[in-house]
């Protein structure tokens, strides 16, 4: 690790906030942010659990399916402005997406490339011989297995830290927390300990922050008439410019659309937060409470406050597997008697599905735009809308009744009522998520380092 003067100050910029977000606002970073790290939180619970069945049809698949346009734009300019990069785009493959991004280097001329691949957070094979049970239904694992498609370990900072002390200049990882791809850098930087909990806790708070990339910039906030933002089309993502004592200051590119303010960061700070004294990390446990939050400048805000305690026994391991299948049918109905006509459609769709036995676990009928979200009740309330959309969807346990809701909303079209149009059906298989706690030491990350 790095022992850093205090007046250091590291820059970090989030190059996306999910894993079909935009690229040109990340090459925008590595272009005019200055950075010293851009970072890429690219993963979801679900998103890994696709991984690994891609993985499974191709061995040399199931990292992220925009890894290499990503890697293509950033590359050169991050090389050329010394931007190292860190990002879960590994997803179910971080060694192969580590080979894939060295052979991108290596075509872009970028010799002398350092790529680590981060692994071990695949711990399916420790689930399945031990006693787990869901944390959310307290079922038996055992119960699952020839369903179960994945099973992945929350990693934290450790093996990030490790694989930049090696010279990575590049890291990927598979499942990490999101706060830990930004924490670690920081570790690596400032020579924090692992066991020094409140600058730990100041590190989520950045790296919570960050996460979601054009969230803090504007992009979530934007509600016209009462929160309008400017220049979304071009919305820029943020910069972190942390200090040894991990306060930051949270800005953007200049030029870029959007804009940060003490209303941003908080809007974020908020966001996916049920206990906000005990944010549970692999790293730290984050206390939020003392946060504070105070405007320096046009797109500069501080935040400080953040604190920690000693990270638990424990760490989290989302299990995906296949649960059912879901089908829906949509049609839509225009003009005078719209509604009407659409809530016909509802109920000879719900009488078609009985009369021929669809076994469904669950089944909904809406309107859209007027009943979808917020139910029948509300939408009541307000004026007639000129035009409808039906929608049918339904839980199964097999594909073949799963087809049929779909193809029941599609018989409307000659079967009535009047005027349907537009419509669209599908069946797909359902992937579940459940989650199961492991002791630390049954989970073993550890990472390879590819060179061009």
């Amino acid at each position: 690790m790095n022992t850093a003067s205090p007046s250091r100050v590291v820059r970090i910029g989030a190059g996306a906030g999910y894993s079909g977000d935009r690229i040109e606002p990340a090459v925008e970073l590595a272009t005019h942010g200055a950075l010293d790290y851009l970072v890429f939180e690219c993963l979801a619970e679900r998103t890994i659990a696709l991984a690994q069945q891609a993985r499974r049809i191709d061995p040399e698949s199931g990292y992220d399916p925009l890894l290499e346009a990503r890697m293509q734009a950033v590359l050169p300019v991050a090389r050329r402005n010394g931007v190292r990069i860190v990002s879960n785009m590994g997803a179910a493959n971080p060694l192969a997406a580590a080979r894939k991004t060295a052979s991108i280097a290596k075509a872009l001329g970028l010799g002398g490339l350092k790529v680590a691949a981060v692994t071990g957070d695949d711990v399916l094979d420790v689930v399945r011989r031990g006693d787990c049970h869901f944390e959310e239904s307290g079922e038996a694992v055992a119960g699952f297995d020839e369903r179960i498609v994945s099973a992945n370990a929350y990693l934290g900072a450790a093996p990030i830290v490790a694989a930049l002390e090696a010279g990575a200049d590049v890291v990927l990882t598979g499942r990490a927390a999101d706060p830990s791809l930004f924490t670690a850098p920081l570790i690596h930087e400032f020579g924090w300990g692992f066991d020094d909990w409140d600058r730990l806790g100041q590190a989520t708070v950045v790296g919570h922050l960050m996460e979601c990339a054009g969230q803090i910039t504007g992009g979530y906030f934007a509600d016209p008439g009462f929160k309008d933002v400017a220049g979304l089309a071009r919305l820029g993502f943020p910069i972190g410019e942390v200090s040894a004592d991990g306060s930051v200051v949270i800005t953007k590119v200049e030029h870029a659309g959007g804009f940060v303010t003490p209303a941003t960061c908080k809007e974020q700070l908020l966001y996916e937060i049920h206990d906000p004294q005990r944010y549970l990390q692999p790293d730290v446990v984050a206390d939020f409470t003392q946060v504070r939050i105070v405007e320096e400048g046009k797109d500069r805000v501080r935040v400080v406050g953040g604190r920690g305690t000693q990270r638990t026994a424990t760490l989290k391991v989302s299990v995906a597997y296949v649960d059912g299948y879901i089908g829906e049918g949509q049609i839509s109905y225009g003009g005078p008697g719209a509604v009407a006509r659409g809530r016909l459609a509802l109920d000879v769709v719900r009488e078609r599905l009985t009369i021929i036995g669809v076994d469904v676990s669950e089944l909904r009928f809406d309107l859209m735009g007027v009943d979808s979200l917020y139910g029948s009740t509300l939408g009541g309330f307000h004026a007639e809308p000129y035009e409808v959309r039906v929608r049918v969807t339904g839980r199964t346990l097999s594909k073949a009744d799963a087809v049929r809701i779909g193809n029941e909303v599609e018989t409307l079209y000659t079967n009535g009522p009047a005027g349907g149009g537009g419509v669209s059906k599908s069946t797909r298989e359902v992937v579940a998520v459940q989650s199961v706690l492991l002791p630390r030491d049954l989970v073993k990350p550890t990472f390879e380092i590819v060179e061009v």
